[in-house]
């Protein structure tokens, strides 16, 4: 019997593209593997990108744990990675315990992962020490998301802000862009590329031409969210054309 899983996303209210692209990929994934998906998502309230709004949203986040543990979904995904980066180093491992703990105390125990931690572990299993990186965010938030994953233990060798405050606006920029904007990145000391350190700038479609092209591994905050919700499910993460994260040699 084919097996299908939940997959329970928490969202800001203007977040348009992680229930674009993680479907897009657990739907190409079903091409080549038996389980099948459904897509499910709570909403914080969060317009523009700002440290005030920001906290404000991240706020909510038990809420959506809550509602998102009333559909016993098999995972859930806090999709934003700059909300939990502006709290300070290595907030994600306290946002995903108290969010697991809201679960479990609801009577629906589900492990919970981050788009903030699913990237610089993304990073880490790749073996990656320095890395590039484009945000769409404002300089000052671009040089949080670097504190955030310096602090890791990753070194970010260079980096491009696009500094557009409208999170709307970043929902609808076209992921082909970024195979231009790339190219001003300085690669030259970088084990690994992230095309997109925003669940919001889509950058799906690139993914893979900008691996090819550069001969370094891409990722992006949703590939590696991607990444980690199929690890938590016990399933082999693996996801066509999505770079060598997903491409099997990392299971």
């Amino acid at each position: 019997m084919t097996r299908s899983f939940r997959i329970g996303q928490i969202v800001p209210s203007s977040n348009t593209t992680m229930e674009t692209e993680i479907p897009a990929m657990l739907r190409a994934r079903e091409a080549v593997e038996p389980e099948r998906f459904t897509f499910h998502s709570s909403r914080m309230r969060m317009r523009k990108v700002t440290r005030e709004e920001l906290a404000a949203m991240d706020d909510e986040s038990d809420r959506c744990a809550l509602e998102l543990s009333d559909a016993a979904v098999d995972v859930m995904g806090y999709a934003c990675l700059v909300a939990i980066m502006s709290r300070g180093a290595g907030y994600h491992r306290e946002s995903q315990a108290r969010l697991a703990k809201v679960a479990e105390d609801n009577g629906h125990p589900t492990p919970v992962v981050s788009s903030a931690g699913a990237l610089t572990d993304g990073l880490g299993i790749l073996g990656a020490k320095r890395v590039a990186i484009i945000t769409p965010y404002m300089k000052p938030l671009t040089q949080m998301v670097i504190d955030y994953i310096e602090a890791e233990g990753i070194q970010v060798v260079d980096s491009i802000a696009l500094e557009i405050p409208d999170n709307l606006e970043v929902g609808r920029r076209d992921p082909e862009l970024l195979k231009e904007i790339v190219k001003r990145l300085d690669i030259s000391h970088a084990d690994a590329v992230v095309l997109s350190a925003c669940v919001q700038m889509p950058s799906l479609s690139s993914i893979q031409q900008v691996e090819d092209s550069l001969g370094l591994p891409v990722v992006s905050a949703a590939t590696c969210t991607t990444y980690q919700m199929l690890k938590q499910l016990g399933l082999k993460p693996v996801v066509p054309n999505a770079g060598s994260l997903l491409s099997g040699r990392y299971a």
